[in-house]
Order: structure tokens, then C-alpha cells, then sequence
């Protein structure tokens, strides 16, 4: 590289740093202009498109923006992540601000349908102590559900218990609903003053809301209308999510552990293949031609 090519990398390098810093001093000099007319900026969480009233904001839905700090209302949000999983209490249009008071936690507010995943239902079972783990299965965990099933008549009645539902999501026992704040107010007995309940130790629910598919749910509603008693639940871990292999209905003989014996029936001899003859058609009797006197057929 000659001396020539050398004084011009080094003439172009130097002008691009000078015309970097016009522009650095540009943009700021806009900024004090803009912050001197206008404030400050900060930056906000705006609607990135419509959200429907009683909608479940998610992260797609919304985007941070700067905007003057002066138009800024107290209330507005500022991280995405403390709304995300919310819904809105009233429509909120495409590039507005997201107040803390357009939102509601999901709760007995917002109702339970937003907490059912598509395709499942949400059904209520009601449980206690002995069949609800003591009343200790709070909202989000995951329980097997079981079913004690009357099979037969008189001497041959029996009682199966099979694994109805495995890995079941608990939605809610009774009005504490799952993503719901924790607690709730009710009037003491004058009827004046609110006293506040933690519903993480409430066991006076009588109800266990659960998910189910639509199979699932005809199976619980027949037992309910037949046997609600006869229905069980059992805690999970909530870090064990596999499914075992389906177990065998427990009987009265399995419980004693007492060997099952297969009766073997005498086989039907089928009955021999009946032998239908067609019957058998008939020639039929050739048309006799009328004859002379002398033996001769007449014409």
C-alpha cells in the first residue's frame, strides 16, 4: 500500500469519527430540545394489539415503548412480566398504556372457564377427609382419582376400585380458585367488619374442581348421579408426572390375596353343517305327433 492509500484510509477513518460525532451531538442536542418541551421519557407497556374485555393477556400481546414521562399515568405498567397471565377488566385498544386497574388476577372474579385448557371441562367432586386426603389438596396440584364401582346381583355382586384418572389437574376446592391470590374477606358475625381468611389452610371446602376431557367427565357425572361417595382421591408429587402402566381392579380376592381360578366351560360341539340336496330337475316329456292307421306321422 503506497503513502497515497495510506493518507486516505486514514483521512476516511477520521471522517467517519467526526461524522459519528455530529450526529451523536445532534440526537442529543434533539433530546434536550424534546426533553425540555416535553419531559423526560420512560418506558411504558402499551397494548401491542386489541385485547377483548375478560381476555388472557399474554406476552405476544404486548410491547414496551418510550413515551414522555409527563403523559405517563401512575398507574401504568412498566415490566410485561407482571401482567403476563392476567386478564383484561375492559377492552384495551392497540397502543394504549396498560393501567394496573384494566387488569384482574385470574380468581372468583374473572371466573374458572379462563383456567380450563381447550378441549378439557372443569367438574366439581365432592369430596371429605377420608376421601380428600384430609382436605389437604390445594388448587394447582395434581391428583389420581379412583372409583369404587357395584357390579351383579345378590350373591354375584361385587365391588371393583380401578384408577379412573391419573395425573389430574386440580382447578379449584371450593371458591379458592388455581392463580388466585391466596386469601379472602368475609363479614364477622355483626355483619360490620371484614376479617380476612387465608385460603392456603382452608379445609372447609367441600368441593374438589378438577379437569377432565369429555369422556372423562361422562364417566365422573354417571358415578356422581350413581355413587358420588365412591370416589377417591390420592396426591401427587407435583415433580412426578409419569403415568403407570394401568393396574388391575382391586376385588375382595385380591385385597385377601386369595389366587384367582378360571373356570373352564365345556366346549358346544357345533352341530354338523346341514346338507340341503338341490332337488333334481325334470326332463320335460316330449310332444307325442299324431299317427296314421298305417303307423305313419301325419303331416
Amino acid at each position: 500500500m503506497g503513502s497515497n492509500d495510506t493518507r486516505n484510509l486514514w483521512l476516511s477513518i477520521a471522517a467517519g469519527i467526526f461524522a459519528t460525532f455530529l450526529l451523536y451531538s445532534y440526537s442529543q442536542e434533539k433530546k434536550a430540545e424534546y426533553d425540555k418541551r416535553f419531559g423526560s421519557t420512560k418506558r411504558v407497556v402499551v397494548a401491542k394489539e386489541d385485547i377483548a374485555e375478560m381476555q388472557t393477556v399474554y406476552d405476544t400481546m404486548v410491547e414496551t415503548k418510550e413515551m414522555p414521562a409527563d403523559f405517563i399515568q401512575p398507574d401504568a405498567i412498566t415490566v410485561p412480566d407482571e401482567i403476563i397471565g392476567n386478564v383484561a377488566a375492559v377492552p384495551i385498544r392497540k397502543g394504549q398504556m396498560i393501567l394496573k386497574n384494566n387488569l384482574l388476577t385470574p380468581g372468583p372474579d374473572t371466573g374458572i372457564a379462563l383456567q380450563v385448557a381447550p378441549s378439557k371441562r372443569a367438574v366439581s367432586i365432592p369430596v371429605d377427609e377420608v376421601r380428600g386426603v384430609a382436605k389437604l389438596i390445594r388448587p394447582g396440584d395434581r391428583v389420581d382419582i379412583f372409583a369404587a364401582v357395584d357390579s351383579g346381583k345378590g350373591v354375584n355382586q361385587k365391588r371393583e376400585v380401578f384408577t379412573m384418572m391419573t395425573d389430574v389437574v386440580v382447578l379449584a376446592t371450593g371458591v379458592s380458585v388455581m392463580n388466585n391470590i391466596p386469601r379472602m374477606f368475609e363479614l364477622d358475625s355483626t355483619g360490620k367488619n371484614l376479617t380476612q381468611i387465608a385460603l392456603t389452610g382452608d379445609t372447609k371446602y367441600t368441593t374438589i374442581t378438577v379437569e377432565a376431557t369429555p369422556k372423562e367427565a361422562q364417566d365422573l357425572f354417571y358415578i356422581l348421579s350413581t355413587a358420588p361417595g365412591n370416589l377417591f382421591f390420592a396426591l401427587r408429587n407435583p415433580s412426578d408426572r409419569t403415568i403407570p402402566p394401568r393396574m388391575p381392579s382391586s376385588t375382595s380376592d385380591t385385597v385377601a390375596g386369595k389366587p384367582i381360578v378360571a373356570f373352564e366351560q365345556t366346549p358346544v360341539m357345533a352341530a354338523p353343517p346341514r346338507v340341503v340336496t338341490p332337488p333334481v330337475q325334470q326332463r320335460p316329456v316330449p310332444r307325442q305327433q299324431p299317427r296314421n292307421r298305417n303307423g305313419f306321422q301325419t303331416l
